[in-house]
This record gives C-alpha cells, structure tokens and sequence, in this order.
C-alpha cells in the first residue's frame, strides 16, 4: 500500500524503518516543524526528518496540519496514513483523505492509559505487562477502534527507557503487521471498552519527588517510571537527590522514622518507607553532579544511619 507516516520522535523513527523496510511504500512522511534550542539558536531536526532526509523521502512539516496539509495529503493519493507520536490532532478532513484511513500506534493496551505518558504510568502502577495498540484514529485521543494489540512481560525492574525501547520495536513489528492485514482484508477492528479507559497526563518535574509514607514497591515503581523524567527525587542534607536505580529490601522493617537511613553500606543505603518497609538506594544522582554507584556518591557525601531524607 501507499502509506503517508506522521511521527516525529525516536519512537516514531523505529516503526517509520520498519514499514519503510516492508512491502509498503512510504509516499511520504510528516513530521513537526524544527525546533530551536533555547541556550544556543540552534535548529535541532526530529529523528525522523533526519531519516527523510537520508532516505531522500519526499518531507512535509506544518504548523497546523489541520489548515495547511489538506491539499498536499489529497496530492500524494495514499492508501492510507499511519501515525506514531506525532504530536498533532488531526481534523476530519484529514482523517477522511485517504481510501482506507489512518491508523496509530498507542504505547499501551488500550483502554488504559489514554494520553500522553502511557509507558511511565503503567510502570507506576506495577503492572505485570505492558504492551501496544494499533488503532483507527478518530477525533478522540486514543478512542479508535483497535487493530491488534501485542504485549510484554516484565519482570518487575525495567525502566521507563528500556520499556521505550521494548515497545517502539514492538509497535514497528505491529504496525506492519496491521498494515499487511488491511491490505489483505483479513483486518478485524474491535470497538474499545470506553467504561474502562483510564487517563494519563503530561508529566512534570513535581510529579518525582518522593513521599516515603508510600510503600518501597510503590516509591521503586516510581523510579522505574520516572527514569530519565522527570526522576524521583527526594532532599538528602546535601540537596536534591534523584534516584536512578532502586530495590526493595526484603525484610520487614521495625525501627528508625519514615524516610530514615537505617542501614549504610558500601554498595548501598536502606530507607525506611511507609507500611513497614524499605527501599534500597543503589545508583543515585547529587544535585548538579553525576550519575553514579551510591558508593562513589558517599565517598564526598557520607549518607550515615541516623539520616532522614524528605
């Protein structure tokens, strides 16, 4: 088929090759006009104007796709349009152009997580799986009609970013299969439960600070969800204090205050967390320094039993 892609990010870059690579034929591709970074002028390029670029792919980038992109998308004469964190909303006209209309990849199984940070919140919440949606777009967020759906184990500790990487090579092996399948006849759309869909927002640097009245499961999902950002966070007698990597100590915890060290050592310290229990501190990052072990970390800033961190 004749495919137009809209994406912009590194997500969007891995299922772009992958079609790209496929039996479809890119037409052309849209992304978000070119940003300018603030501290230096300089004009950064998405991921995947780069790759149009390279690829010498005919390139479109609008301010507002909605008023300015009807008449070249109705030019291209695609099959279809296929969408990956894009970033805009499309109109009804838009999604009306082509024969066999637009699909989107969706870092989630929808219903649940609709918005714009399904990856972080599903690690939030400890879910056991995470996995990808193909769907119709329609004018609702995330609300289409789902074209296949693949999903992942995980074993408790992966990271928003290695999640990201997980799902943006899943997403581009199901978003051809999805565009095989239509092609084929053989696609079958299922209507989305829409009682059961749940919501998630933009994230924002707030959202990390720690609260160590929660559980070390829950306060360790939160690092794994916030790695990258906005990070979990917490205030140590040296500043602000991100934590990059975490464990839950196994053992019931009976002494010491909520947010107390209780026990500091070499390759890591121990804090006491609500319910009691207790998370371990492994990789941690100090206020304007480094990524780093805890034990590189406390060779300058000796974090001792006795410490409370807020």
């Amino acid at each position: 088929m004749r495919v137009v892609f809209l994406g912009t990010g590194d997500f969007s870059l891995e299922v772009l090759k992958a079609v790209d690579s496929s039996a479809h034929q890119v037409v052309a591709i849209i992304t978000q006009p070119d940003k300018v970074n603030g501290r230096n002028g300089k004009i950064n390029f998405s991921p995947v104007k780069l790759y149009a670029l390279e690829k010498d792919i005919p390139l479109y980038q609008f301010n507002s796709i909605s008023k300015e992109g009807v008449d070249v998308i109705k030019s291209l004469n695609a099959d279809i349009m296929l969408t990956s964190a894009y970033g805009q909303i499309l109109s009804d006209e838009i999604i009306a152009i082509c024969p066999k209309g637009i699909i989107n990849t969706h870092a989630s199984l929808l219903p649940k997580y609709r918005g714009s940070s399904p990856i972080q919140m599903a690690l939030l919440n400890g879910d056991e799986y995470i996995g990808t949606t193909i769907m119709k777009t329609v004018r609702e967020v995330d609300a289409g009609d789902v074209v296949l759906q693949r999903s992942i184990k995980l074993n408790g500790d992966e990271n928003a970013e290695e999640c990201f990487e997980m799902l943006s090579k899943l997403s581009a092996t199901a978003a051809v299969e999805a565009l095989d399948a239509i092609e084929s006849g053989s696609a079958q759309s299922i209507a989305q439960d829409h009682s059961k869909a749940t919501h998630c927002k933009k994230l924002c640097k707030e959202d990390g600070q720690i609260d160590f009245n929660k559980t070390a499961t829950e306060i360790h999902n939160q690092v794994r969800a916030y790695y990258g950002f906005p990070s979990a966070y917490c205030t140590s007698p040296y500043g602000r204090l991100k934590v990059i990597k975490s464990a839950v100590a196994e053992s019931e915890v009976n002494g010491g205050e909520i947010g107390e060290v209780i026990e500091a050592k070499k390759e890591r310290f121990v804090v006491r967390c609500g319910a009691n229990t207790a998370l371990a501190f492994l990789t941690v990052q100090g206020e304007g320094g480094k990524v780093m072990s805890v034990g590189a970390y406390t060779l300058g800033r000796p974090i001792k039993v006795g410490t409370i961190l807020k």
